[in-house]
């Protein structure tokens, strides 16, 4: 039922420049996965370094229909992108992938990157359906938890490859 009404409700999903509020509400609010990630896997206290997060780059946060803010992202100015989630994403699975796609389809870095914990295999199916490539295994963190290496060249989508081919 929720992916029915979820199909009609992606035009209700809204984007906002993002805010240390909500970059400490989400923090307070994370994935049990997205937790995981920080804490185990980078050697982070989610309240105190997640609104760090936002002193530079672009950043940003997604609210659903409900309201309710479902994950904080951004692009460091190197092209590194990050995001975490509340579950609020699997209210809206679908409205949210699509708008984060819709995010990320308006990048204009020659390069997106980063790494991801290996055990969140959720945010390893998002970041296959954003059209990112797996790359290698490293270990990472405190812990030398196995992450997995991404990457996106935005500009070998169709839309810049059609304003190259134009000159």
């Amino acid at each position: 039922m929720i992916l029915t009404q979820d199909i009609t409700d992606v035009s209700k999903v809204t984007i906002h420049p993002a805010t240390k509020a909500v970059a400490l509400d989400v923090a307070q609010n994370l994935r049990s996965d997205d937790y995981r990630e920080l804490v185990e896997g980078h050697g982070l206290t989610p309240v105190v370094h997640v609104p760090l997060f936002l002193n530079s780059g672009d950043n940003i946060y997604f609210t659903m229909p409900n309201g309710k803010t479902a994950g904080l992202a951004g692009v460091y100015p190197d092209g590194r992108i990050w995001m975490i989630c509340t579950d609020v994403i699997h209210d809206y699975p679908y409205a949210f992938s699509r708008n984060a796609k819709r995010w990320l389809d308006k990048r204009t870095e020659p390069l997106l990157w980063n790494i991801c914990d290996k055990r969140n295999t959720t945010h390893l199916k998002l970041l296959k359906f954003l059209g990112f490539k797996f790359l290698r295994e490293v270990l990472h963190g405190p812990n030398l938890l196995p992450f997995i290496e991404f990457c996106k060249i935005p500009c070998a989508q169709e839309t810049c490859l059609h304003k190259w081919e134009q000159g």
